[in-house]
């Protein structure tokens, strides 16, 4: 297995800390309902639209998946005329998950458990893979917010290059994907927001910094909640 495409956590070895990566871990593979629901609410996807969970998988050991491995596992590799490589450099984003919903839709998701984890640094990239990471984003950042002047390789990175595999599969393309930022509330022991509207407020400055309008589901782009306290982890209640 190419280290360069994925990472692989044992399950043994993962933090005891109820953090989002094993937040999610649990939700996919115990409360896949409560998850689903919760990216219906949100608009993600169709009432009664089924999801398959390609990542994380338990039997897997909570593999994460980047670059050309995640496509693989969403089955779109035949379905892509702009090669990955042509438009983002090797080690791309790590997914927190991946599934391939019942309508034939890729579904990329990132979790996040408090509000600190958003604030991301700047790509720490070699001068050849930024040169290619800014021409992308360029075009990417005229796509969500043409008005806009921020520079997404500074703070929020992590977010905009998420936006930027949306617009890499949607626009050059064709594919018709979804990118869902699940946020859990409640995660308390890492005094993550005890609501929904804590979130929204951390995503509406966000969105200010770089520029973005306040709404992207035109775009393909969610916002789905999970409370931690559902989840079933007793540290979490």
């Amino acid at each position: 297995m190419n280290l360069n495409s994925t990472r692989v956590q044992n399950l043994s070895k993962l933090s005891t800390t109820l953090g989002s990566q094993r937040l999610l871990l649990t939700v996919v593979n115990t409360h896949p309902d409560l998850l689903r629901n919760s990216l219906e609410e949100a608009g993600a996807i169709a009432e009664g639209e089924m999801i398959e969970w390609v990542s994380p998988l338990a039997r897997e050991g909570g593999a994460e998946y980047r670059d050309t491995a995640a496509l693989k596992k969403l089955d779109i590799l035949d379905r892509l005329s702009t090669p990955i490589a042509e438009f983002w450099p090797a080690r791309g984003p790590v997914w927190d998950g991946l599934a391939k919903t019942s309508k034939g839709r890729p579904l990329l998701l990132e979790a996040k458990a408090h509000i600190p984890e958003m604030a991301s640094p700047g790509t720490k990239a070699s001068e050849e893979s930024r040169l290619k990471i800014e021409r992308s984003l360029e075009m990417v950042r005229r796509h969500y917010a043409p008005r806009a002047s921020a520079t997404w390789t500074g703070t929020f990175y992590q977010y905009a290059n998420r936006l930027a595999f949306q617009f890499y599969l949607n626009e050059l393309n064709g594919v018709d994907s979804r990118l869902v930022f699940l946020s859990f509330i409640n995660a308390r022991e890492m005094n993550g927001p005890t609501s929904v509207e804590e979130w929204h407020g951390a995503t509406r400055l966000l969105h200010a910094v770089l520029g973005l309008p306040a709404d992207l589901r035109e775009f393909g782009v969610f916002h789905a909640f999970v409370d931690a306290r559902e989840v079933g982890l007793e540290a979490a209640r």
